[in-house]
């Protein structure tokens, strides 16, 4: 992305006694935070771990070697030079690795790592100016244009494309996270400083600008529940109440989300990662002040999103150009840009939309930019990166940042990679959460917790399973004494004949097996309520779930609306979206026509990519009336095995 994004972490916990002018309450639903929650699975570990020991230190190797340190060290008068990097945001690749390290830490302690993050934040607090600025090429060079689409200027100039503040949001989501992770104080210190400094310059009666690349709100709203300063809530509220209000200021228009008021706000337009980076602030405001408005904006934002705008694969913005939405409908496959941020994105929003609304659909659509949109971004040995994860390559239209065909160690504007980074740690946080009465299960991995059920009982939950690859999960519940309350497991859509919600995507074919609930190897009638399976009973010690979720193959259709799509099918099992790779199928696969019966199976094939499930079916090709065999793997797998075509969405006959 172009310009930063910005995301949010999942909200832990504040409860700030205030007048009207202040929030009364958090969420209604508090997620278990993820370093609450202990990962043993088969899928998630490897990647988390192939993140902590490959993909964090290559990105720090980079940001040393393309002088992103150095310029905190120029800046700071210790060195000597001219401003070095492409991007206004470029302090922000040091920011979200150290939060990304940070994260890494709760769950897996390092010294070495710990004191090297010491020593990079010292580097930090050199380029800081004394009154709290913090935005080194600006500090370096007040003449230096940055990129051709930003002209020079001094502090605040130039806000809509200058990043000063969105580099401000990724510094304070990193301190507090390095602050929950360590305890230390050292990089706290340097972002209350910072968010000072931006409280005495911005607000009512004050400057009146708003950020050009939204993140600054969610920071803002962290630090505040780190901090217990209101006036950093009040700012990010600030920054969003002023956002599109041409009464106030001069507005930017619909690329910045800046051409009405937020609450007015109806359809996704825009840049997308900025776009999912706002959602996420909003959602915060409506949660946090009990904001009718702000629901209600973020409500219809999310309906536009999911019946007109999102990808089969969980990713949003379908156009290049802006990295931006497209209209109503418009879904291109070969073009679609997808950036890996704004899946990220989508991530942090739609699970802030469940914390608001405790609908499993948001978890629907979180587990579908998980599992396809955000892991696509990163290959399997975690050294190289996409930008835009396309749904069709044709080997010809250069999709990729830089103009490339296929994954990259870096790019000049390396936000993707750095995202990664800091998000993939954060996974296990997903999978759990709680209201005073009931315990919900989101996400299935072999994990466990420990929950604080209302404050007053503990409960310890343990699930068994080999998910995502089968649906079969065991889930022992120990509360510490017998005690009622609600276990709600969610039914992923995909399981009740939903793709998504909204109606974009359908299957083909009647609904088949609904999920299967045992408790201590009875057969339990549950209650379906938002999604979830509901089992309210009095919990004991010993006390075993069995779930069994089916994960047939599915055929998806889209809205007749989407041309693109028009004539064709795509393929899914369980979270995943398969496709069809060259790779596997040969130059022709370009030609496949799938027909009526592709007659569709489940193989587990040990020599793809150190072995994984493929979906095998029968194709056509124009003027050959033989049928040809065709393999499908998950999406998110493609282009690890080099330059090819892939496609998403396959012809019908």
């Amino acid at each position: 992305m172009k310009r930063k994004l910005t995301p949010s972490f999942l909200l832990l916990g504040l409860l700030f006694a205030c007048n009207s002018e202040s929030p009364k309450t958090d969420y209604p639903i508090q997620g278990i935070p993820f370093n609450k929650v202990k990962i043993d699975d088969q899928f998630w570990s490897n990647k988390i771990e192939t993140n902590r020991t490959v993909t964090i230190p290559a990105s720090f190797a980079k940001c040393e070697e393309m002088g992103r340190m150095d310029n905190f060290l120029i800046a700071g008068g210790k060195m000597k030079g001219p401003v070095k990097g492409k991007m206004p945001f470029d302090d922000t690749d040091i920011y979200k690795t150290i939060e990304g390290a940070s994260y890494s830490l709760t769950t897996t302690p390092d010294p070495k790592l710990d004191a090297y993050l010491d020593s990079v934040i010292s580097i930090i607090k050199i380029g800081q100016e004394k009154d709290g600025y913090l935005t080194t090429y600006k500090t370096i060079d007040s003449t230096y244009t940055p990129a051709s689409w930003c002209p020079p200027g001094g502090r605040w100039k130039n806000l809509n494309c200058s990043h000063e503040l969105y580099n401000s949001g990724h510094l304070f989501e990193a301190a507090v996270a390095h602050f929950r992770a360590t305890g230390k104080k050292n990089f706290l210190d340097i972002a209350t400083k910072n968010a000072d400094l931006l409280v005495r310059v911005f607000g009512e009666g004050k400057n009146p600008q708003v950020p050009g690349h939204q993140i600054v709100e969610t920071g803002l709203i962290k630090l505040y529940q780190a901090t217990g300063k209101e006036e950093y809530l009040k700012l990010a509220r600030h920054f969003l109440d002023y956002r599109g209000d041409s009464t106030k200021r001069k507005i930017w228009g619909p690329y910045n989300q800046d051409h009405q008021p937020v609450v007015k706000q109806e359809e996704a337009v825009g840049h997308a990662v900025r776009a999912g980076y706002m959602y996420s602030g909003m959602t915060d405001i409506a949660a946090l002040y009990k904001d009718s408005a702000y629901e209600r904006a973020v409500d219809k934002i999310w309906d536009n999103i999911v019946s007109k705008k999102l990808y089969l694969t969980g990713g949003i913005g379908s156009r290049h150009q802006g990295e931006a939405f497209g209209d109503n409908y418009e879904l291109p496959n070969l073009t679609a840009y997808n950036e890996t941020c704004a899946a990220i994105a989508n991530v942090y929003w739609n699970y802030r939309m469940f914390l608001l609304h405790g609908d499993s659909k948001y978890i629907d659509v979180l587990e579908r930019s998980l599992y396809n949109g955000v892991i696509s971004g990163v290959s399997l040995d975690g050294k190289t990166f996409f930008y835009a994860n396309p749904l069709e390559c044709d080997g010809k239209f250069l999709f990729n940042s830089g103009g490339k065909l296929d994954r990259q160690p870096w790019f000049d504007c390396s936000c993707c990679p750095t995202n990664l980074c800091r998000f993939l740690p954060s996974v296990p946080g997903y999978i759990y959460a709680q209201d005073q009465k009931s315990i919900y299960v989101n996400l299935y991995a072999q994990s466990k917790t420990v929950i604080q059920l209302n404050k007053k009982i503990s409960v310890d939950l343990a699930q068994t399973t080999i998910y995502p690859w089968d649906g079969r999960v065991i889930i022992n519940v120990e509360p510490e004494k017998p005690s009622r309350f609600a276990l709600r497991l969610r039914i992923p859509g995909w399981a009740n004949n939903h793709p998504v919600p909204g109606g974009l995507y359908t299957y083909s074919g009647p609904e088949k097996f609904k999920p299967v609930m045992m408790v201590n190897n009875e057969p339990f009638i549950y209650k379906e309520e938002k999604g979830y399976a509901v089992a309210e009973r009095e919990w004991k010690k010993g006390d075993v779930v069995r779930f069994a979720i089916p994960m047939d193959i599915h055929v998806v259709k889209a809205n007749p609306k989407v041309t693109e799509d028009a004539g064709k099918i795509a393929i899914e099992r369980g979270p995943f979206v398969f496709c069809i790779e060259e790779t596997d199928n040969g130059k022709e696969m370009s030609r496949f026509i799938l027909p009526e019966n592709p007659n569709l199976k489940v193989n587990f094939d040990i020599g793809v990519l150190n072995g994984l499930l493929t979906i095998t079916g029968d194709a056509l090709i124009p003027g050959d009336k033989t049928l040809h065999s065709f393999k499908a793997i998950p999406y998110f797998l493609w282009n690890n095995r080099g330059i090819n075509e892939m496609k998403v969405w396959i012809p019908i006959k």
